[in-house]
């Protein structure tokens, strides 16, 4: 059975979802800017680890709370 989670979705063109396939987490990305693109984890520590990098807080200075989402979505995976 393959479990999925929405990260975010904006519209059509700029969401992320992720699912549970097993013991591996496949991420998709899509955006009008690059596409569609696919990562795969082999643990919640690396997607974390990966997340971390992808959204730093510091580009979210006045968007907190929607960095929180972001993160909050990530650890409830």
């Amino acid at each position: 059975m393959i479990k999925k989670h929405e990260i975010y979705k904006k519209d059509k063109w700029n969401m992320m979802t992720i699912e549970v396939q097993g013991k591996y987490l496949v991420l998709r990305e899509i955006s009008d800017q690059w596409g569609e693109e696919t990562q795969t984890f082999l643990s919640r520590p690396a997607l974390m680890h990966w997340a971390n990098n992808r959204f730093p807080k510091e580009e979210y200075q006045d968007k907190e709370d929607e960095w929180r989402e972001i993160m909050a979505a990530f650890k409830g995976v």
